[in-house]
């Protein structure tokens, strides 16, 4: 026969512990849009042979408006982090010179339209080697190590002739930074992270910047500064670019 006295001081020893469990666990879930500008070069060889062009001045790439999302995990000292980035560039340009792309020849005015599309997935884990959490202005820094796996996909559209080429590739990036908050008061912080790797001449550079406002515990605001580096030369994809801009949007803990 089902007795509620007995069970419910079962219940409040579980909640209890598990309470005591996930006192210092946070989830945070963040939704928001980036604006990036790109700069740089990119270029597809085929069997060695291949022209470098200018996102700007030969492609006209106008600027990547997207949005993005992070979950993640603190718990205790550690915190795990994953990361949605879409980044998309297009525009159109007439060539001011010939250039080869993937074996294709685009000629002087040939009207050119290109797409460069990037899904940057970063997954990351910090360990927080300060953790003053428990004081007026709270502090933390930690080591961060991530791995970025960016699936990258280039198109030039010859407006002329109708004519479609298109590469891609996909590169698993791990780096290796920082990361740190500082908490100015339980309603807004500042959160800084950066993460570098170079290996067999690519190389990968990622920064931000934010404050985060929470006028109520559990919901807040964020906004940002964002800084890429990359440079990716592999199966005769050749891109060296930076991308800079602002980011923002909503958070919610619990």
């Amino acid at each position: 026969m089902f007795n509620k006295w007995k069970v419910l001081p079962l219940v409040a020893v579980f909640l209890l512990l598990t309470t005591a469990a996930f006192a210092d666990e946070i989830v945070s879930f963040k939704a928001g849009y980036q604006l990036l500008s790109p700069e740089g070069t990119l270029a597809g060889t085929l069997d060695g042979v291949g022209t470098e062009v200018d996102l700007e001045k030969d492609l006209n790439l106008d600027d990547s408006e997207n949005v993005t999302a992070e979950i993640a995990l603190k718990w205790g000292d550690s915190q795990f982090t994953f990361n949605y980035l879409p980044i998309s560039f297009s525009g159109t340009g007439v060539m001011t010179r010939s250039i080869d792309f993937n074996g294709v020849t685009y000629n002087i005015g040939t009207s050119v339209k290109t797409d460069l599309d990037m899904d940057i997935y970063d997954v990351g884990y910090t360990y927080y080697l300060l953790n003053f959490d428990d004081l007026p202005t709270r502090f933390q820094l930690g080591l961060e190590l991530a791995v970025k796996i960016a699936d990258i996909n280039i198109s030039l559209n010859d407006q002329t002739l109708g004519l479609v080429e298109s590469i891609s590739v996909t590169a698993p990036i791990p780096t290796i930074g920082l990361r740190a908050r500082i908490a100015l008061a339980d309603f807004i912080g500042v959160v800084g992270r950066v993460g570098y790797v170079e290996y067999d001449g690519n190389n990968f550079l990622d920064a931000e910047a934010q404050i985060e406002f929470s006028p109520i515990p559990m919901v807040g605001l964020y906004a940002g500064y964002r800084y890429f580096d990359l440079k990716i030369d592999e199966d005769d994809v050749f891109v060296e670019t930076k991308f800079t801009g602002p980011f923002g949007g909503l958070l919610v803990r619990f």
